[in-house]
């Protein structure tokens, strides 16, 4: 129970922050990359620290599952964002 309580604090937090300052950034270097664009440090740091909190996350996303498709999304796109701007770094 005790879990619980804490875990919608925090998921809604969570939420919060996705929906007012990292998905709007990623889908801004998503467009970035998707026109030639490369990641400047401060783009690389975005990413380490998204990286970073979603790790931090994981054991309350194994304790909610109703979020981990969403998780998954949210993690596919930073995926084709560091891929195509690796392919960016090669040309």
């Amino acid at each position: 129970m005790e879990y619980e309580s804490n875990d919608a604090g925090v998921i809604s937090v969570i939420i919060e922050r996705l929906e007012e300052q990292q998905l709007p950034r990623a889908l801004d270097l998503k467009d970035k990359v998707d026109q030639g664009g490369l990641l400047d440090d401060m783009d690389i740091g975005f990413l380490e620290r998204v990286f970073a909190e979603t790790n931090e996350a994981m054991p309350l996303l194994e304790r909610h599952p109703e979020y981990q498709l969403l998780a998954a999304k949210v993690t596919n796109l930073y995926h084709e964002v560091m891929t195509k701007a690796l392919e960016n770094e090669k040309k």
